[in-house]
């Protein structure tokens, strides 16, 4: 799950920056006007498809086994590649002058860091920014409009909202497999015929969710199993 495209609300405020890119850092102001709106809607058309992004320092990725944002912490910068990413749309929902922010709606690539494509988005119009809020709202075709409420997760009902494995890689191709002799052959993990289907996909029998594939060479491999022998 953690692999599939992403969409979030953003709140930057602009006409400073932070050393994290978010209001837990140490912020500073900037005294430069606030960007218009036309400037602003212009410029999200150059942080939109396919991009290279350099991650930000505080962030969990890491650099010979140490954390970046431990060496962050540590007064440490080191260098870092520029990685792919996507950014399938990039859109101004509303603005606020009083508090020189701008919140927006972005929807990309597992991998992106949202603090880094509006910090950008205000350096290339002249000012800096910084996320003063986000909210991720759906990861791949699970949303946060189909999420219950916190105070729904009592004692006695917490079982009642888990989210069944077949329903969290529903969006993957189904392949099915004869319930007699698949099954057995899927629950111990054993290599299949290949499907020339790209990438994952979930392997069904009678209904059942058996596991997840991949074809790997001249066979099948299990990712993960998920079904009892």
């Amino acid at each position: 799950m953690t692999d599939l495209d992403k969409t979030y609300t953003a709140t930057a405020r602009f006409g400073a920056t932070s050393d994290t890119l978010d209001a837990e850092g140490n912020v500073t102001d900037l005294d430069i006007p606030f960007p218009s709106e036309d400037a602003i809607r212009t410029a999200l058309l150059d942080f939109t498809g396919d991009l290279l992004q350099v991650p930000p320092m505080a962030s969990a990725l890491k650099r010979e086994g140490v954390r970046l944002y431990d060496l962050h912490r540590r007064g440490i910068t080191v260098e870092r590649e520029a990685r792919p990413i996507t950014v399938h749309s990039l859109d101004l929902i509303s603005l606020d002058l009083d508090e020189q922010s701008a919140t927006f709606e972005i929807s990309c690539s597992s991998g992106t860091y949202v603090r880094t494509l509006i910090g950008n988005l205000a350096a290339s119009l002249g000012s800096g920014a910084y996320l003063t809020a986000l909210r991720r709202t759906s990861v791949g075709h699970l949303t946060v409009n189909d999420a219950p409420a916190p105070e729904a997760f009592l004692p006695d009902t917490l079982y009642n909202h888990i989210i069944l494995p077949l329903e969290l890689v529903a969006y993957l191709p189904e392949v099915v497999v004869p319930l007699e002799v698949g099954r057995d052959l899927v629950c111990h993990g054993r290599r299949l015929e290949r499907t020339g289907l790209e990438g994952s996909y979930r392997v069904m029998s009678g209904g059942e969710l058996l596991a997840v594939y991949r074809d790997a060479g001249d066979r099948a491999r299990a990712e993960v199993v998920l079904c009892a022998e």
